[in-house]
């Protein structure tokens, strides 16, 4: 007795929902360009602010003695890119990654167009895996977008130099780049967390706004809970603590330590919440 076929002649699981296709889709949406407009147009806005109100503050650290990036945000193009990664890494960054990756089986779900992907049929794991891939893409593009972006309008409007150190001291010309290279790694791995959050949340509910809203939320809590130094040595097993290790990029002598262990924190919680979306969906009851 010849054994009974269980798929379609030609099916291949691993051929549905390319990542092409994917990609092109998410292109496509206008929160996709509307926040890709946003990162672009943050380097001129502050390049105006400049301008307008002078500099960065008069004197060191602004009166406070504490002198920081923005202090020597107009020295050069690289220091300007410098300044902007450091003004929106600890927020405005945590929101295209939590957009893109919240909104991705959420929006889906709303649409009603869930159930219809999986009967195409698409296996589940191939259209998480999908829809993971690219969303994690689209969130490395647009934490590269805003440093590139505000390394070209740095570099018209300050010239380009040495980076620059708050502490002292200055990064040749010809290491700037590879070292905030490696500050906008570091940011992206930090960031994993925030994605994976979105990513579970998207996979257990039809509300893109509340998958976003909540992994947003949850962030923040990580940063004030990471406030709180009465927490004392538990604050290191927060992601939060770490989100700034990349400035230890910036240094003569390059850091790593902070940036290891910030990596291994953020990629271990990462794992964890992808790992939880895999298998909460895998066993959902898909009716939207």
């Amino acid at each position: 007795m010849s054994a009974v076929q269980e798929t379609a002649p030609g099916y291949r699981p691993g051929r549905t929902l390319p990542l092409r296709v994917e990609a092109l889709r998410q292109w496509r949406r206008r929160r996709t360009l509307v926040m890709g407009g946003v990162l672009a147009a943050l380097p001129f806005l502050m390049i105006i602010a400049f301008a307008v109100g002078g500099g960065p503050d008069d004197g060191p650290g602004g009166g406070n003695g504490r002198i920081t990036l923005i202090d020597t945000a107009t020295a050069s193009g690289a220091n300007f890119a410098a300044t902007c990664l450091f003004v929106s890494a600890g927020f405005l960054l945590v929101v295209p990654v939590a957009l893109f990756c919240g909104d991705t089986v959420a929006s889906e779900a709303s649409w009603s167009s869930l159930r219809y992907l999986l009967a195409s049929p698409v296996p589940r794991a191939r259209l998480l895996w999908s829809k993971l891939v690219v969303a994690l893409g689209f969130s490395l593009a647009a934490m590269v977008l805003l440093p590139v972006v505000a390394l070209a309008a740095g570099t018209a409007a300050y010239g380009w130099g040495p980076l620059k150190l708050p502490t002292g001291g200055a990064l040749a010309a010809s290491e700037t780049v590879p070292r905030l290279a490696l500050a906008v790694a570091f940011v992206f791995v930090s960031q994993l967390v925030t994605a994976g959050l979105a990513f579970w949340l998207s996979t257990r509910t039809d509300a893109p706004l509340g998958a976003v809203g909540g992994a947003v939320g949850l962030t923040i809590v990580g940063n004030v809970l990471d406030a709180v130094t009465a927490l004392g040595s538990w604050r290191e097993f927060l992601p939060a603590h770490w989100q700034f290790a990349w400035a230890d990029a910036l240094q003569p002598q390059l850091e790593w330590g902070g940036m290891v262990k910030g990596t291994a924190v953020s990629v271990s919680y990462a794992l964890v919440l992808f790992a939880l979306a895999f298998r909460g969906f895998s066993r959902k009851d898909i009716t939207s």
